[in-house]
């Protein structure tokens, strides 16, 4: 499906509009010192080191109490701490967009910020009016039918050529597990079947978010009949055009499936639900699963210790990369499913898999930029924004904050 030439992710960009705030007089008000920041920032940095240039051409070094992840960081204007102070994560992206600061890798700040996160505290997020405006951006996007909708097609329908140009061949938008010499491909095929471990061969598959259709393919190819939805139509044209006539490839809702299946797989799908809706996937879950059956679910969490204090407002991501979307609360997601008599079983955590996997997608992004091999229509603007994303990403798996997983819910019954 071919899309204009003129400026592609309008609709992303857009939205993100709703999250822009300037260091008007309110943040510069409520923000403490610039002084009182660093100081802050420096002691709660207990490894790792902040080497940085402040506005005035003086330096200054915080942290460097213990090895860990070390930074440059050319600090251009004090406004990219009034934004940082007062809108978090997202001020601090507009200040880079700005070109309030400047970093020849961003990448261990972004872990060492994520590391240091419960020290931090509230120094680095969002707060008091600019928390509420920014909460209230992100409401505007939930996932009612319509909204959910809305929200896949501004990230997915950016266009099969835009993805086709970084990701490997495979086409998978997800973590690979256990990246090694022989590449990025390979290391989502080991994914792939790890997960079909876990549903047993299930001969009667349900996917939920089957994305470009890779994995309904492979599960296909062992032998199982699969139905595989989404709602993104670009990611359905290609499935379609791409992979074996068999499976059934469906533009359905998650809330409108109906039937039995031996087994249900899903990767990296509920981090776009949003926290009112887990328990609605959980009860898609336990309804179309067979007593007995299988779901392996992979997905992506933010720690327990600051899920709150996250969930409680806006971050880069959400503003700006995925509308709509949430990680998950671990201790939360897996008492849903045990609640509906869905057993959680085997849970494996990879997520130095995906920060290597974030780096992989990155190097590619960059050498598709560099011989022109992006389509037309993604400016310096929108390139710059993405390759900020995936260090942001990157950073946070490195840091620990966030991690990803794969798990096994086994519906109560006859085991299969």
């Amino acid at each position: 499906m071919d899309m204009p030439t003129t400026q592609r992710g309008r609709e992303l960009l857009s939205g993100s509009q709703r999250f822009a705030r300037k260091p008007g007089w309110l943040a510069r008000i409520t923000a403490p010192g610039f002084g009182k920041i660093l100081d802050r920032i420096d002691a709660a940095l207990t490894s790792g080191a902040i080497y940085g240039v402040l506005p005035d051409g003086t330096r200054r070094v915080l942290g460097g109490r213990a090895p860990g992840f070390d930074c440059e960081v050319q600090l251009r204007s004090w406004n990219a701490l009034v934004r940082l102070a007062s809108n978090g994560s997202v001020g601090w992206y507009q200040a880079w967009e700005a070109g309030e600061w400047w970093s020849p890798d961003p990448v261990p700040l972004f872990a060492l910020f994520m590391q240091h996160a419960g020290r931090l505290g509230d120094t680095a997020r969002a707060k008091g009016p600019f928390r509420h405006a920014l909460k209230l951006a992100h409401l505007i996007n939930r996932n009612t039918h319509e909204g959910a909708q809305k929200n896949i097609s501004a990230h997915y329908d950016l266009g099969n050529d835009f993805y086709q140009a970084w990701l490997d061949a495979t086409m998978s938008y997800s973590s690979a597990l256990e990246l090694r010499d022989d590449g990025l491909e390979p290391a989502q095929r080991r994914k792939w079947d790890a997960l079909a471990s876990r549903i047993n061969d299930a001969p009667k598959v349900l996917e939920i978010g089957c994305g470009w259709g890779a994995l309904a393919a492979h599960l296909a190819s062992r032998g199982a009949s699969v139905t595989a939805i989404s709602l993104s139509d670009e990611q359905l044209t290609w499935a379609r055009d791409h992979h074996d006539v068999a499976v059934d490839f469906r533009k359905q809702d998650y809330r409108d499936t109906a039937g039995q299946y031996d087994a249900i797989v899903s990767v990296e799908m509920v981090e776009a639900l949003g926290r009112e809706y887990w328990p609605t996937f959980m009860d898609c879950v336990a309804r179309n699963l067979k007593p007995g059956g299988r779901a392996a679910i992979q997905y992506i969490s933010m720690r327990d210790d600051l899920f709150e204090d996250y969930a409680k407002s806006a971050d880069f991501i959400q503003a700006y990369i995925f509308p709509g979307g949430l990680l998950i609360r671990t201790s939360e997601f897996r008492q849903l499913a045990e609640q509906r008599g869905l057993s959680w079983q085997d849970q494996k955590d990879f997520g130095l898999d995906y920060a290597e996997t974030l780096k992989e997608w990155r190097h590619n992004f960059d050498a598709a930029q560099a011989e022109g091999r992006l389509p037309q229509g993604f400016d310096d603007g929108f390139c710059d924004l993405w390759r900020y994303y995936l260090q942001y990403c990157e950073g946070g798996f490195r840091g620990g904050g966030i991690d990803v997983h794969q798990v096994t819910l086994v519906k109560q019954g006859e085991d299969k």
